[in-house]
């Protein structure tokens, strides 16, 4: 299946939720002109890491970003992958993404699993505890966030469902650029999976952040990289390749996981 897939990789005003939410209907209008199926947003877009000013800025229940959400989504026909926004739920603050599809309806929920102690994010935020599985054009994928792609077992777990692209959100600091990107080849090879990962750019008070935005195949393969301006590119990739990958080398099937701990 061949699928069209918009990365907004954009700046972040820090700790200012109203100047962040206006920059969202310009790209996803941008990639409905550009034919895309889905877009999708950096992490903790509306607000950045302005971890001390949650109970101010944090989106109650999500209900701010899950309307605008929908709405675009609808308004301009294609899925919106609301990267991931920082929730107030429950006593909580929460790391979450939203994904909706054409129709409006909510497709999935994920909240981040492994909280990045680096830059205090155990201090601020509540783990998540659940998967994300969601269809696009009726093709499996799922959604990890930023520091999860150091946790393979994690993004191994969430493959085994058959998923066909996983999707990273993130705001990952200028000086692991070069990380970031062998983790996420590591990851599409290891999980003979498409990686579409958006990062953010520009700065906020403790570390600028590095953009290269990418697009991996099955084989590890960078088949997009942006760099380190705002910007909008969008893709076209052939999910089939993930077929050809797991019917050439049969890791999913070669597994023994009796043995792993």
């Amino acid at each position: 299946m061949k699928i069209s897939i918009s990365l907004a990789q954009l700046d972040i005003y820090f700790g200012d939720p109203d100047k962040n939410f206006a920059q969202i209907e310009p790209a996803v209008k941008m990639a409905a002109e550009q034919h895309a199926d889905i877009v999708i947003f950096p992490e903790m877009w509306n607000t950045g890491y302005d971890l001390t000013r949650f109970g101010e800025i944090a989106d109650p229940e999500g209900k701010r970003t899950k309307a605008l959400l929908s709405n675009l989504a609808k308004k301009y026909q294609l899925t919106v992958h609301g990267g991931s926004v920082a929730v107030a739920r429950d006593n909580a603050f929460y790391n979450t993404t939203y994904i909706f599809g054409p129709d409006g309806k909510q497709l999935a929920t994920y909240e981040k699993v492994h909280l990045f102690g680096l830059m205090r994010e155990d201090k601020y935020l509540a783990a998540g505890h659940e998967e994300d599985h969601f269809q696009i054009k009726g093709v499996d994928t799922t959604s990890v966030i930023c520091y999860d792609i150091r946790f393979p077992e994690w993004l191994r777990t969430l493959s085994l469902d058959n998923s066909r692209i996983i999707f990273v959100p993130a705001e990952w600091p200028t000086s692991r650029i070069p990380q970031w990107r062998r983790l996420l080849a590591a990851r599409a090879i290891e999980n003979q999976s498409f990686v579409v990962a958006v990062n953010r750019v520009g700065n906020d008070p403790d570390n600028p952040f590095g953009g290269h935005s990418g697009v991996y195949n099955p084989m590890g393969d960078e088949l997009l990289s942006l760099d380190d301006q705002p910007q909008l590119k969008t893709i076209t990739i052939d999910t089939d390749e993930t077929d050809d990958a797991r019917g050439f080398m049969p890791v999913f099937a070669d597994r023994r996981p009796e043995l792993y701990r």
